[in-house]
């Protein structure tokens, strides 16, 4: 499934701001974000704890809104759709791959990849078991499929949560730190399933705090008290790494 936003891009945050109230008034998160991006883009975000990382994951998944602004997700508004159209619009357009998980511990392996499946409709259902192995093979954990998946290793449980973000072929890929509950060697393993997705033509964003991993990212987005850090202010990173603007 290729979806492209307008003009283009897979992703087009137009002057995005999102504040919150607070008990000592209102806290700006994200000031004036714009972003593109295009299909089939390897791109990581980075930023120190509290520059905005995760709530501009939230703009583009719509697990979230912005307060002012604009954003435009594989052909769609996102900031206009309702709660329904949001649940729907997102089961088929993005995959969405937490650094905890956030596999249903009641559910098999199996279960928890068929299950955006049954939501969505959008594969047959005598067809879905089929694709939930599948997909299963393909991130090397087949084996574990009717198992419980507080019987997995945490590499296995990423693995497990990244086939069902591919349950019913998203264009764009979406992790929040899917390696910082990971070690070296298994981070190492699950990233290379990210490049080889990019590689058959999806899109994928990910915040990382691992300059090793960002270093392999087409773009590197820095984030900083909410905005995107224009050239000549970002970070010094070792080398190999790369930032650039969007």
């Amino acid at each position: 499934m290729m979806s492209e936003g307008v003009n283009g891009a897979l992703i087009d945050l137009r002057q995005v701001n999102k504040v919150y109230p607070s008990g000592a008034g209102v806290v700006s998160v994200l000031r004036d974000v714009s972003l593109r991006v295009d299909t089939g883009e390897l791109v990581a975000v980075m930023g120190p704890s509290g520059s905005g990382k995760s709530t501009l994951l939230n703009m583009i998944t719509g697990i979230d809104r912005p307060t002012r602004g604009e954003v435009y997700v594989a052909g769609r508004a996102v900031h206009t759709l309702n709660e329904d159209e949001l649940a729907r619009w997102r089961g088929k357009h993005v995959g969405v791959v937490f650094q905890f998980f956030q596999l249903l511990p009641t559910l098999t392996v199996l279960e928890n990849v068929l299950l955006p499946m049954d939501f969505c409709y959008v594969h047959r259902e005598r067809d879905r078991q089929a694709r939930a192995m599948l997909l299963l093979e393909q991130v090397g954990i087949a084996a574990h499929a009717h198992k419980l998946p507080a019987l997995l290793s945490g590499g296995e449980q990423q693995r497990a949560a990244i086939a069902r973000a591919l349950a019913n072929d998203p264009p764009l890929i979406v992790a929040d730190e899917p390696t910082g509950n990971l070690d070296s060697v298994t981070a190492e393993a699950v990233f290379a399933l990210f490049e080889e997705l990019v590689v058959q033509g999806k899109t994928v964003l990910f915040v990382t705090h691992d300059a090793n991993l960002s270093a392999r990212a087409q773009r590197v987005i820095y984030l900083r008290d909410g905005q995107i850090e224009p050239a000549g202010n970002q970070p010094s990173l070792p080398l190999g790494d790369r930032i650039e603007l969007p």
